[in-house]
């Protein structure tokens, strides 16, 4: 099945290609274009809702075109380019922007008489594991020097961790379209934490790159900042307990580079042990075959790594493990340009959760969830 996949749920305008089967073990990415508003956004220290819509409409029919023709597809209405589908994501995110999205969706359907499929953006962020890993510089905004591991190894039941500036979840997934939800945040996303942290510390927009940059020149014991809910029976995660911590820190105080640094370091460092400490123990609990990171805070390179080796001691420390262990949970996390917002992910969602429908039954839900 051939898709063309559109994603505007945020501040990101992104267009792609993908093939693949239901049955395959990863889609394929024929070719994959995004725009994103982010320098706009940056002068202001947040996404404006009303400023990303705006350039949404200068960017999604360039995009389309361009992704199209990379694709050797045509964008005539007497040509109808050879798709099976169009998917797009349909929520949670900004109503403006969404709509953006959806509208196009809905026309070019009506013109090609192609089907949609709808496509739930968290889900999306999920599929981002199962598409095909890819040297093809053209197909990247983000060169990834250590690529994720083979999708092959993907097993299920598995434990997925979606992190991102808008949502820290834990999800089940059985297998494709079997999903239950387990646990999420109470207040502040991780990502968002990032970046309200990185706005005390007076780093440029968006603060998660910026803190992981900072704390790489940083000691990650300067500080020992809690680690909210860590040792809670449940599966829910709250970080705003934690910028305040960041705050009562930094107040009234003329930080130099190293104390900044060394800030940074310290807070990323309580952010990861509390998302890998609830997404192993949600592990042992359903005996999953694999672990999938997801969302823009999967590309943090620091917490990959330091997922691999706490599973790999959590695997020796069971009463299966050692050199002859039974106990194998493979660990999957997509490309660093898969991670933040792209329509690569929202086709991959559509291939493996076809459900097809007429634009006339598309409509856009801003609060979309697991449920």
């Amino acid at each position: 099945m051939k898709i063309l996949a559109i994603e505007s749920s945020c501040d990101e305008t992104s267009a792609a290609i993908v093939e693949g089967a239901k049955t395959d073990p990863a889609v394929k990415i024929i070719a994959n274009n995004t725009a994103s508003s982010l320098p706009t956004h940056s002068k202001t220290g947040g996404i404006i809702p009303e400023a990303a819509a705006r350039e949404q409409v200068k960017f999604i029919i360039p995009v389309i075109k361009k992704t199209l023709e990379d694709a050797n597809l045509s964008f005539s209405s007497q040509n109808p380019p050879d798709l099976d589908a169009i998917a797009v994501t349909i929520g949670p995110g900004l109503i403006g922007s969404l709509l953006v999205g959806v509208e196009t969706a809905k026309t070019l359907s009506f013109i090609w008489n192609k089907p949609i499929i709808p496509v739930n953006h968290l889900i999306g962020h999920i599929y981002a594991n199962f598409v095909e890993q890819t040297t093809d510089y053209r197909l990247q905004t983000t060169v990834d020097s250590r690529p994720s591991t083979v999708l092959a190894s993907i097993e299920f039941p598995a434990i997925v961790l979606v992190v991102s500036g808008g949502h820290t979840d834990l999800i089940l997934l059985k297998n494709n379209g079997k999903i239950t939800w387990l646990g999420g945040t109470r207040d502040d996303a991780a990502g968002e934490c990032f970046d309200k942290i990185g706005r005390l510390l007076k780093l440029p927009y968006p603060g998660g790159p910026n803190i992981e940059k900072m704390a790489l020149k940083g000691n990650q014991k300067a500080v020992n900042f809690p680690r909210p809910m860590i040792g809670s029976d449940n599966f829910d995660f709250s970080f705003s307990g934690l910028k305040t911590a960041v705050l009562r820190e930094v107040k009234d105080k003329k930080l130099n580079k190293k104390e900044n640094a060394d800030i940074c370091a310290s807070a990323q460092k309580a952010i990861i042990d509390v998302l890998i400490r609830k997404t192993l123990k949600a592990a042992k609990r359903y005996n999953v075959k694999s672990i999938l990171l997801s969302g823009g805070v999967a590309a943090n390179q620091k917490l990959r790594d330091e997922f691999k080796s706490s599973i790999r001691r959590f695997e020796e420390a069971s009463p299966l493990g050692g050199v002859n262990s039974q106990l194998s949970i493979n660990f999957c996390a997509p490309q660093k340009f898969l991670c933040t917002d792209n329509a690569a992910m929202i086709g991959a969602a559509a291939i493996y959760n076809c459900e097809k429908k007429s634009w006339k039954d598309i409509q856009v839900n801003p609060e979309l969830y697991f449920d």
